[in-house]
Formats: C-alpha cells, sequence, structure tokens
C-alpha cells in the first residue's frame, strides 16, 4: 500500500504486477463495484489510481477531461499523499452516491464534484486531499478546537440561565396566583361587609315593623275587650233598672269613643306598609361587564411584589322617579368623510370608551369611529351593505345588524375595526341589543324577538303577535332583564313585553311621532328619538308620565349616553352628531 511521502515513481514498478495479489495498487473507480483492476495511471485532481479503461474514460467526460493525468510513462517526482490520510468517504447531500471532496472559498460550500461542476465552475475551489495534509497541526484547526470550547461553555451558562430562569417563572407564577387570590378574598370581604350592612338595616327595618304590628294587635284586642266590657255593663244595669249607674256608664263610654285610638293605630299600621326593595348598585353592575375590573396581568423584567389597593365599593342613594332632566347643547361633531358618496344617515351612536363613539352609517354602508374630545371621525370601515343598529359586546367587540344581508356581524374593535364572523338570522333584522353573553335580536319581517348566544344559536324566539308591532325598530332591555322595550313607528308606541311575549305595557303620547332609536339613562328612564316630530321624548321610569325635551332636531333616530361624561349624543338623517349634556 502507499505511504505517506511516496513518490509516484515508486508505482512504476508495481503497475507491472500480473494479478490482483501481485499489484499494490487497484483501480479505485473498479474497486467501487467490487472489481480488482491493476491501476494504470493516477489523477492528481482526484487523488485516485486508474486502470486503463477509466484512465481513457477520464480524459473524454467533461467534468474530468481537464484534471492533471499521470500514466505509467509520465510519472515523475510527484509526491502521492497517503490514500488512508486524504480519502474522503463523507458523501454528499445532494449527490448520494459521490464523496465531498472539494470546498468553495466564495461561498463557504462543501461538495461533490457534481456540485462543483454544476454551480461552482467560476469559484475559487480547494481540493480536499490536497489542502488537508497535516490539517490536524494547523492554526485553524487549533482555533477551531478553541471557538467549539468557547460555545460548549457559553451553552452550559445558558443552561444554567435558563435553569434558574425556570424556576422563576414558578416563583412569578406562584406570586402572581397568590396575588389574585389575596385580592379577591378582600373583595369578597369587602362584599361581605356591605352585604351585612344592608342586612343589618333591613333587620332594623323588619324589627321596628314588627314591633309596630305587635303593638297595634295587642292595642287593639285590649280596646276591644274593654268595649265588650262596657257594653256587657251597660246591659247589665239595664235590665236591673239601675238607672243611675247606666247613665254613668253612658257617659263613659261615649268618652271612650271620642278617643282617636282607630286613627293612630291606622297611622301606625301605614308605617309599616312599605315594600322592601334592593336596588343593585347600577355603577358597579356596570363594572362588572367590563373584562379589565378585576385586573390584568402585566409583564415585568423584574420580580417585584406590588402592594396592593383596597377595593372601595360606594352604593349610590335610590334613584328618583318622575325627575325629567333638561338637554343643554355641548356642540356638534361633522361625522361625513371625503369619501361618502351621500349624505349621512346615522341609524345607530354606541358609546365604545369614555372618549370613543361608534356610528353606523346606513346610506353610506359604513361603521365610523368618532373620537369626541377631537370632534372627528378617527376610523371607518366600509361595508357590503348598510348597518342598521350596534350593541357592544366585552372584549373590545360589537354586533352589528345587516337588515339588507339578513345577517348580524361580530366585529373586534381592539385596535383596527375587523369583522371576526357574520351571523345568518334569515329574517330582516333591525334592532339588536346584548345582556350576560346573549343577543337579543328584533326581527321586523316576523315581528319576533331571537335570543341568540354569541356563537350563533338560538337559544329562544319571542313572537310579537299584538297589532301593535306592525312596524317594530329598536330594542332594550329593562334594569333587571325581565322586559323588552320595543319602540314602533307605524303605532307611535313604546312596549314593554315578557320574555314569554306577553304585553306588560304600552306607552303613547300626542308628542311621540315615530319613536326610533332609545337609551335609558342612571335613574331607568328612558329617552326617545322622535323622527317624525325632530324632537327627543323622556319616558319616566315607572312609565307613567312622559314629555318633550329637546326639539328642533332634523330627523333623529339615534340616540346614547355616555356615563363617563354625562353626555348624550344625538344622530340621524343628518351628517352632524349632537353633544347634549
Amino acid at each position: 500500500m502507499a505511504v505517506p511521502g511516496r513518490k509516484v515513481s515508486d508505482f512504476h514498478g508495481s503497475v507491472s504486477k500480473g494479478s490482483a495479489e501481485d499489484f499494490d495498487h487497484s483501480c479505485e473507480p473498479c474497486l467501487a463495484i467490487g472489481q480488482h483492476v491493476e491501476a494504470h495511471g493516477f489523477c492528481m485532481d482526484c487523488q485516485e489510481y486508474l486502470c486503463k479503461n477509466c484512465f481513457a474514460y477520464h480524459r473524454r467526460i467533461k467534468a474530468t477531461k481537464h484534471h492533471n493525468l499521470l500514466d505509467v510513462d509520465s510519472i515523475g517526482k510527484h509526491t502521492i499523499h497517503s490514500a488512508d490520510s486524504a480519502l474522503c468517504v463523507e458523501k454528499c447531500h445532494k449527490h448520494q452516491n459521490e464523496c465531498i471532496k472539494f470546498f468553495c472559498t466564495n461561498h463557504e460550500f462543501l461538495g461533490c464534484t457534481d456540485c462543483i461542476t454544476l454551480n461552482h465552475r467560476t469559484c475559487k475551489i480547494d481540493y480536499i486531499p490536497d489542502k488537508c495534509a497535516r490539517i490536524g497541526d494547523s492554526g485553524e484547526y487549533r482555533e477551531t478546537m478553541k471557538e467549539l470550547d468557547r460555545k460548549i461553555n457559553e451553552m452550559d451558562a445558558m443552561l444554567k440561565k435558563a435553569t434558574l430562569q425556570d424556576k422563576e417563572v414558578d416563583s412569578s407564577y406562584d406570586l402572581v396566583i397568590k396575588e389574585i387570590i389575596k385580592f379577591r378574598k378582600e373583595i369578597n370581604d369587602r362584599l361581605d361587609q356591605l352585604q351585612q350592612q344592608i342586612q343589618t338595616d333591613a333587620e332594623k327595618k323588619k324589627f321596628t315593623d314588627k314591633q309596630r304590628v305587635k303593638t297595634v294587635i295587642e292595642t287593639c284586642t285590649a280596646t276591644s275587650s274593654d268595649i265588650m266590657k262596657f257594653k256587657s255593663s251597660l246591659q247589665d244595669s239595664k235590665s236591673s233598672q239601675q238607672n243611675g249607674q247606666l247613665y254613668i256608664l253612658i257617659k263613659q263610654a261615649k268618652s271612650k269613643l271620642k278617643l282617636d285610638d282607630l286613627k293612630n293605630l291606622q297611622e301606625s299600621l301605614d308605617k309599616t306598609n312599605i315594600q322592601y326593595i334592593f336596588e343593585r348598585n347600577k355603577e358597579l353592575e356596570n363594572l362588572l361587564t367590563n373584562q379589565d375590573i378585576f385586573g390584568k396581568l402585566h409583564l415585568s423584567t423584574t420580580l417585584v411584589k406590588k402592594e396592593q389597593k383596597n377595593l372601595s365599593i360606594t352604593l349610590v342613594t335610590p334613584r328618583k322617579k318622575n325627575v325629567f332632566h333638561k338637554l343643554t347643547q355641548e356642540g356638534d361633531i361633522n361625522v361625513m368623510t371625503k369619501s361618502d358618496k351621500r349624505e349621512c344617515w346615522i341609524t345607530k351612536c354606541a358609546v365604545l370608551s369614555s372618549n370613543k363613539v361608534m356610528l353606523a352609517d346606513y346610506t353610506n354602508d359604513k361603521l365610523k369611529v368618532v373620537d369626541t374630545q377631537s370632534k372627528a371621525v378617527i376610523e371607518e370601515k366600509k361595508l357590503d351593505s348598510g348597518p342598521y343598529d350596534i350593541a357592544v359586546l366585552p372584549q373590545n367587540q360589537i354586533a352589528v345588524t345587516m337588515p339588507e344581508r339578513k345577517e348580524f356581524l361580530i366585529m373586534t374593535t381592539a385596535s383596527k375595526l375587523s369583522i371576526s364572523r357574520s351571523i345568518q338570522v334569515k329574517k330582516y333584522c333591525r334592532g339588536i341589543t346584548y345582556h350576560q353573553r346573549h343577543l337579543y335580536v328584533l326581527c321586523q319581517e316576523s315581528n319576533s324577538v331571537l335570543i341568540i348566544d354569541i356563537q350563533g344559536k338560538v337559544n329562544n324566539k319571542i313572537s310579537l303577535t299584538n297589532e301593535i308591532f306592525a312596524s317594530p325598530n329598536y330594542i332594550l332591555l329593562s334594569e333587571d332583564a325581565r322586559h323588552i322595550y320595543i319602540s314602533n313607528c307605524s303605532s307611535s308606541s313604546v312596549v314593554s313585553v315578557t320574555l314569554q311575549g306577553d304585553i306588560s305595557a304600552v306607552y303613547k303620547h300626542q308628542d311621540l311621532g315615530r319613536p326610533m332609536g332609545m337609551v335609558m339613562l342612571d335613574d331607568g328612564s328612558l329617552l326617545v328619538c322622535c323622527y317624525h316630530n325632530n324632537t327627543i321624548h323622556h319616558i319616566s321610569g315607572d312609565w307613567k308620565k312622559g314629555q318633550t325635551v329637546l326639539d328642533g332636531l332634523m330627523r333623529p333616530q339615534s340616540i346614547c349616553y355616555n356615563h363617563h361624561q354625562q353626555e348624550v349624543y344625538i344622530a340621524g338623517l343628518c351628517s352632524q352628531v349632537k353633544i347634549m349634556k
């Protein structure tokens, strides 16, 4: 076998040997297929021994015809490196039958003969068998080993850091859960305290009322007994003809009858004739619909334990009924944009946040977001048809009715208006409102209210069979969610309906001309847009009184109330949204 540093001329004597056992070198391409053929020459580029046939073929093919070939006659002073040390055995990933023998310095690419011939002809190529001599003693080898050691050290350090971080993640999670549970307990304790205060007040009222009733019962019983005794004595005196005693008893009885015992007892009893009613704190109820009211999970680069603030809850005083609100104008907002092709017809306005209002522009097939501070449209979304009504949902979502398409859209308002999904109702739907993960959709064609969950499943259908519902438009829920309020254009009425479809109340007024959009104020009363009269009508919380509180409008149809700013926004067949205080 060849040894390192052996001259090619040493090969001259071996090529004349006759058998596989007699010659030192076999043709390497033939050896690869299991044939022992005596070598006739040597390729300096491939560093392979070749038989006569392979030698001749090597000169003819395009890939190798320019290689430096040495035949028996031209072998001189060239040195052949050890075949074992320079042998390339790693297979090419692209050409599985070829070994990697070349390195392209331009592209830092390792490849076989085919790779280099096909893709790197013009590049600077290193032939690995030529370059690998004494590579183990080279600076490149030593530098590579240093870099590998450095990389291992870096990975060890990263592993330690990751292990520590894993423990910190568990610690951070445990701390967050502990704080959440602690905060929840503080809320529960505070609510328990407030509940106990209300219950104590109720118990005191009950005790006082029970004592009054007991006193009335005892007084009535004692008085009745005294009267019966007088009556018996009078009868006895008459029977025994004791006229003097009878005279005295009559006068005493008449004096007794003049006393106002019965009147006093009635007044005392009237004080107990008061029904106990628990009125929910509307502000707290509204807060509970806010997704972030309990708190938020913030991410920090350091683990800092923050001191939690105590939860404070204030109970509002009972609402006053039949108090009419005065509206004063604060200004107008122009909501017509450059891309609008028609005059705006705002069929719905809905409060998104303290300074953002969503508008449904029916004629321009758009949704528009208005900033009430800058008084400008800051975003608009073009739709396939005109939107009619809007319901504000938790988690930065809204539901929008599309009457012409007989569907409503679920949309997100988090960063940019976008449609999440559409839900078909197969009816001409107009009014819509939301309560506790359910949408109440008013369908005009079938005169019904569909109660649908946010995934689109119809859970209930309320039929509106009375002729008063000839043209229902908008829908609201009562404060206790037990009644549905519906505005009806053709009958000029607002109707309260139970969840079973029974009419519980009807409000009509001579100034209620074609009622449209409605909004409920903090005291439970309603503001109603009167489209025909160009006015806003106020209905008291008990539905017994009402009056016009604003006139001179331009076809008002939609109205909403901003609890944060104590402002009312009114819009309709006009490009101006009015801000009322």
